[in-house]
């Protein structure tokens, strides 16, 4: 961003402040807006809009780019001088026009920092800057656990997200990160209750976006998939396929407009497209169920498309047209900013939507009031009614500039999804837009000013600076190996240093046994196969057990599958009698081959009784090549009989408070497959059993695992394939997707 406006001086910045105390009276008493010299913080260059530009654009010709920008800064700047001239009330929760920290003035904020992206002014960043230091980047709502909850108190989060993204500063990101936090379980709930979080639909444009842009710039994806399950549930309640429209909330269901038609809200359900693009520019490309949001989006924007009336713009009721047949704002806005995006980002056709477009463009700004705000704004509330030509709401405002910045780009060349975030600000940017608390009021006179300018020199020159100093990160990062180590490998190891383990992985998975030693220290230990999740195509589980918390994702993947009592994954175990009988760890091991295309090793299991009928003991080979996520594992059951056993292969159940996980079983093609239950952290690990089909008896259970039953005959070695995958990892993001692959891998036994 370069700095078009002159920059004030540092004795400018000693007398500008942050603190944006003020009455909380709009007007005075003789009913004038009320006089800015009283609220330190508000700066010259925001009292001033840009003089007002041609807003006569054509409905049937794309503008140009320079005429649109000028449209959208003249906007921008003439809401922050309305903002600016009114004092704040103590009180934000219903505040229509003053710098709040609620979801009206936050959804001005949105529009505000995309613009302050790409425009060359700084004062709409440096005024986006002082309101959040106002609010020192903290939300409304810490009364209660529904406002701790609230979507709309949410809002603002996205201003700081954007700050954050910009300068990297901790401390912009904590306040709204520790909302999150509280809140991600609630969103995982896995009882439905009656009661939903997000129960009307302009949630969906304030919440979303925020914890999908939160997963975007940590990089922990819990947040986003969170806001996954909880969107889904609002899609399930409010949306209306047949429409292709959202109800507002469930209490519209049913209910009709005065000529019959049902009751759908302009503004709601533009909150939901713009919603849905915001989401969708830090939803990553490979999200699983990325493509429901797309769809609807899609869908709506062909019926809003065809709901447009001859002015350009939609009326407050959708499909009531008549009975409201003001101009309004509120909702139109939503549309040309969506169905412009649409274009913009590849998931609408360009003939078919942009003379909708440039329709509704124009029209929005015939509408651009003397003052520089959209006029015919519907004010707060929740359903249709009729609205007044000089109604003007931030929340038509900031859309306004989000609208104009995608007509701007219809000049353009399309945009992959996801976006990037915003580069980081070089310090001069940063200083320049960041408003500088103003000095005591004791500071006064030459001599005091120099002692007090020298004081901050100190306090900068001496003070800990955890930034400079790169605070150690919470979780310590691996390093990755040297670059001629990083190729793909398969490798086994026997590890010693860790208690005996076998450990084996190839370019996709990654697996362990337990050996001897642990077996002595861990009584409860036994035969069951460990699965470690991973995301780097070389070797990492030897640097990775260097940390004690090797349970701890430290930049390429975690042993956090908990194999517990139960087989594991691939484990077996002898059926009989309704009952699984298991070795304990196995008891020697060979390497055979390791370090290139190929892992190869085996291991002996010492005898263990089967009830009081036999012993049976066992020689298991194992093979993994680069490219699959298949461990082949050939095993000789020796027995103290000669009558045939049955092997039950098992997958250790799990649940947790995302459920029980979901198991299939195909008898026909010798497959047991089972996809976890969600961990809140790291995802879901899918694991798969293949044996030849010739030898399957059935299916069954215990209490710790589900098996697949074969018949083998003591002596004869039978083989079988145990694999598994990670939705963190490179590879498979859905169940769906690893099942697929599992079905249509051809197994050689």
């Amino acid at each position: 961003m370069t700095l078009r406006r002159a920059v004030p001086t540092i004795a400018a910045f000693l007398l500008a402040s942050t603190v944006l105390t003020s009455p909380a009276l709009a007007q005075s008493a003789a009913g004038q807006p009320w006089a800015p010299q009283s609220n330190p913080g508000v700066e010259a260059e925001w009292l001033t809009a840009r003089p007002r530009p041609d807003l006569n654009f054509r409905a049937d010709a794309r503008p140009s780019r320079e005429q649109t920008m000028a449209a959208v800064e003249y906007v921008a700047s003439s809401q922050i001088k309305d903002m600016a001239q009114r004092p704040l009330a103590l009180s934000t929760g219903s505040n229509l026009t003053q710098m709040s920290s609620n979801w009206v003035a936050a959804t001005f904020y949105i529009g505000a920092a995309k613009l302050a992206r790409v425009s060359d002014d700084p004062e709409t960043l440096r005024f986006l800057t002082a309101v959040a230091e106002h609010y020192n980047y903290s939300l409304r709502g810490a009364r209660s656990g529904p406002t701790m909850l609230n979507a709309d108190d949410q809002t603002i989060g996205d201003l700081y997200i954007e700050l954050y993204s910009r300068r990297g500063q901790d401390g912009v990101l904590m306040p709204l990160r520790q909302r999150l936090d509280y809140m991600v379980p609630h969103l995982n709930r896995t009882a439905e209750t009656e009661a939903s979080i997000w129960w009307w639909a302009d949630a969906l444009y304030m919440a979303p976006p925020v914890l999908a842009r939160m997963s975007a710039v940590t990089g922990d994806p819990k947040y986003i998939r969170a806001m996954d399950k909880e969107f889904r549930r609002t899609i399930d309640r409010l949306w209306v396929p047949e429409q292709r429209l959202f109800l507002r909330d469930q209490r519209f269901e049913g209910r009709t407009e005065a000529n019959g038609q049902p009751i759908y809200w302009s503004r709601a359900n533009g909150w939901v497209m713009g919603g849905l693009a915001r989401t969708l520019e830090a939803m990553p490309a490979d999200f699983a169920g990325r493509q429901d949001y797309v769809d609807i989006f899609q869908a709506m924007a062909r019926r809003v498309r065809d709901l447009q009336q001859e002015d350009g713009l939609w009326r407050a009721s959708l499909l009531a047209p008549d009975l409201y047949p003001q101009a309004e704002t509120s909702g139109s806005v939503f549309y040309v900013y969506a169905m412009a995006w649409g274009i913009n980002h590849g998931l609408l056709d360009r003939a078919t939507y942009e003379p909708a477009v440039l329709k509704g463009w124009a029209a929005l700004n015939r509408h651009v009031l003397p003052s520089g705000l959209i006029g015919a704004t519907q004010k707060t509330g929740d359903m249709p009614v009729p609205t007044d030509p000089n109604e003007v709401g931030l929340y038509t405002t900031g859309t306004y500039l989000l609208a104009g910045l995608e007509v701007a780009d219809l000049n353009g060349p399309q945009k992959a999804l996801p976006l990037a975030e915003p580069a980081r600000d070089t310090p001069e940017v940063i200083a320049a837009t960041t408003p500088t608390p103003p000095a005591p009021v004791t500071v006064v006179g030459e001599a005091e000013i120099k002692r007090r300018a020298e004081e901050m020199h100190a306090t900068r020159a001496l003070s800990y600076d955890p930034t400079a100093l790169a605070r150690p990160a919470e979780v310590e990062r691996l390093t990755p190996p040297p670059a001629d180590q990083q190729q793909p490998r398969a490798v086994v190891r026997f590890a010693p240093d860790r208690l005996d383990d076998l450990l084996w992985e190839n370019d996709r998975v990654a697996h362990r046994i337990y050996g001897p030693a642990l077996e002595a220290r861990e009584a409860p230990s036994g035969s069951g196969v460990d699965v470690w999740a991973k995301r780097v195509r070389y070797p990492y589980m030897d640097r990775q057990l260097r940390f004690p918390n090797y349970h701890v994702d430290h930049g390429e993947g975690l042993d956090y599958y908990d194999v517990g009592r139960g087989r594991g994954s691939g484990g077996l175990g002898i059926w009989f009698e309704n009952k699984l009988w298991t070795s304990r760890n196995f008891s020697t091991y060979r390497i055979e081959e390791t370090g290139g295309d190929e892992a190869r090793f085996s291991v002996d299991y010492r005898p263990w009784p089967v009830d009081v009928a036999r012993k049976v003991w066992e020689t298991r080979d194992f093979s993994l090549p680069l490219g699959t996520n298949f461990t082949r594992m050939t095993s000789t059951l020796n027995s103290d009989t000669t009558e045939p056993l049955i092997v039950g292969i098992g997958i250790s159940k799990r649940r947790n408070a995302a459920g029980a996980g979901a198991v299939t079983r195909d008898a026909a093609n010798g497959r047991l497959m089972f996809w976890e239950p969600a961990n809140p952290e790291h995802g879901s690990i899918g694991i798969a059993i293949a044996v030849d089909p010739a030898l399957v008896e059935g299916f069954a259970e215990d209490a710790d695992n589900y098996l697949i039953l074969v018949r083998v005959t003591p002596g004869q070695p039978f083989t079988y394939y145990m694999g598994s995958a990670w939705d963190g990892g490179l590879d498979f993001k859905t169940r769906e997707a690893w099942e697929n692959h599992v079905r249509d891998t051809a197994f050689g036994y």
